[in-house]
């Protein structure tokens, strides 16, 4: 084997790679938000998901961007991991179409024909374009011209090495052979973090003589088990929800990969027999292509049955407190059917909501400076919270109430509604004090924080689940807050109009103080009510039930 085989060999594997990052990279920036806009508005049934993830995928040419993407929209309660899976799955199946654009076109045509024009007029668009749509859409053009230089270099190399070197002679034959071929695409693909740069590799090398054509099917197996690896290192440290979609993308893989490795003899016998009515004559490759995407969607077939279960184990799994904390407790379906109790338990759960809510406010008005990294996770809690009671509520109004109980499920979704306001004040509040720039030590600032220290001491009080709780003492408390907070306003305009303090960093201060006297405002406006509904339904301060009324 010629030194110049082995330096061939890694030039193109090296413009393969190149190639396929700035295709990747280059189609992703073209697309924009129209990606965004695809995956979150057609993913709302299994068949739109599997549908969206493989246009998306064909698209960008890169399962791991999709599948990432998902993930965003996951942290961002965008899409559920129910809904996440189908896409998982679509995107599995779009990353067999690199093999066939390189089945179709890499070993059937002049490449140097068609692939240095590309190269050309892509170098041109992202010198003329600079920044824009066009420069992305000219780096993929130029990325398709370089990975099929790429592979054009590949064939070469492999013809010389071929004669020389077949890879079956160092594995055995039978199943521990394709065991190893599987392997060493798995490697390929952990290594080269591209499952579509090891397929090319593979359809090469098998086209060059080096695999036949059963290992070069174990080894496209190991490749498509490979693309996992991305998932799961960009899985470490992050959030649940990413961990979970990583999960299952690996048991979604690994399942698929374990269903071909048992069926590749009588896969590869079907596809070959195939072949010849396709009119592709002896062509290995193009059975490769076959195989790839028919066991990806064998997998799915195999993984329907079972996908909802899988979803539900991993949605046990990896959790937190704030997503325990985000399950309702007194909340049954069960006692729907008993509607004095159903109302009960929807009041303690608005008792729950109102302590989060409390909680996330506290923290807003205590933390020194810069966003306080529990206010948004808290958010989310108390959002998630305010909407499974909501939809609670509609399902006890539609049951027999009697007529007090009809008039107090209202009051118990504005206290909730009140509680949800007051935690998006909170977070708004947060968001502004991050960009705030300190103020000079003097009255104002003295004032800014009596006013900030009067609102924490009144929102302690504001629990009417609590036996301490004093409706007198709420109203004194929220009206020392109100003269507090007019003071510093006034301060705080004298200060600006007095040229002691800039313009715009007096205006962002009053954002700032308008949002804590509005969520002051809903905190106090629900515990007047809740104490309300609390003497109505007949549950004690304690939590305990003092009688039932509804």
């Amino acid at each position: 084997m010629q030194s110049s085989s082995v330096v061939q060999l890694a030039g193109g594997l090296g413009l393969l790679l190149l190639g396929m990052k700035l295709m990747t990279d280059g189609l992703r920036l073209a697309a924009g938000g129209m990606l965004r806009r695809i995956l979150s508005a057609s993913t709302k049934t299994p068949l739109r998901g599997l549908v969206s993830g493989f246009g998306m995928t064909t698209a960008v040419q890169s399962s791991s961007a999709v599948t990432v993407m998902a993930i965003g929209f996951v942290n961002a309660g965008i899409m559920s991991l129910a809904h996440t899976v189908w896409v998982v799955y679509g995107s599995n199946v779009g990353s067999t179409t690199t093999a066939w654009i390189v089945a179709w076109l890499g070993f059937k045509v002049d490449i140097q024909s068609f692939a240095l024009p590309m190269i050309a007029a892509g170098s041109a668009l992202w010198i003329a374009g600079r920044a824009s749509r066009r420069a992305a859409m000219g780096e993929a053009l130029a990325g398709f011209g370089l990975f099929f230089l790429g592979i054009e270099f590949l064939q070469g190399a492999f013809g010389d090495i071929g004669g020389a070197i077949r890879l079956t002679d160092i594995a055995p034959s039978g199943i521990g052979g394709d065991i190893v071929f599987v392997a060493l695409g798995f490697a390929l693909t952990c290594v080269m973090q591209s499952s579509g740069a090891t397929m090319t590799l593979v359809l090469t090398a098998v086209s060059g003589g080096m695999i036949p054509l059963d290992q070069a099917a174990a080894a496209v197996v190991g490749a498509n088990v490979g693309t996992t690896s991305t998932a799961v290192l960009a899985s470490i440290g992050a959030t649940p929800a990413a961990r979970r979609v990583a999960a299952l993308h690996v048991a979604f893989n690994l399942i698929t990969g374990a269903v071909a490795v048992a069926l590749l003899p009588i896969l590869v016998a079907t596809l070959v027999g195939m072949r010849d009515s396709l009119g592709h004559g002896g062509s290995p490759t193009m059975v490769l292509a076959m195989f790839h995407t028919v066991f990806n969607v064998l997998g799915i077939l195999v993984m329907w049955p079972v996908t909802g279960m899988l979803v539900r184990f991993l949605e046990r799994r990896f959790r937190t407190p704030m997503e325990d904390e985000s399950v309702p407790r007194y909340l049954d379906r069960n006692v729907l059917a008993t509607p004095a109790v159903a109302v009960g338990a929807l009041t303690r759960e608005t008792c729950r909501v109102g302590s989060i809510a409390r909680r996330l406010v506290h923290v807003a008005l205590t933390c020194s400076g810069g966003a306080c990294r529990e206010v948004h996770s808290v958010k989310a809690v108390l959002s998630k919270l305010h909407s499974v009671v909501a939809e609670y509520a509609t399902r006890v109004s539609k049951v027999g109430l009697s007529q007090n109980a009809a008039e107090i499920v209202p009051d118990i979704l504005r206290v909730a509604r009140y509680y949800s306001r007051a935690g998006e004040h909170a977070q708004d509040a947060m968001d502004v004090l991050a960009e705030l720039e300190p103020l000079p030590a003097g009255v104002v600032s003295e004032l800014r924080d009596a006013v900030l220290k009067r609102a924490a001491s009144a929102t302690l009080a504001a629990d009417p689940s609590d036996d301490r709780y004093e409706a007198a003492r709420l109203g004194q408390l929220a009206e020392e807050f109100e003269t507090a907070y007019q003071d510093f306003k006034q301060a705080l305009l004298d200060a600006g109009a007095g040229g002691e303090l800039p313009i715009p960093d007096m205006v962002a201060h009053l954002d700032f103080m308008t949002h804590v006297h509005r969520m002051m405002d809903q905190i106090e406006k629900a515990a007047h009510m809740l104490d309300d509904v609390l003497g109505t339904v007949g549950i004690a301060p304690s939590g305990g039930v003092a009688g039932a009324s509804a």
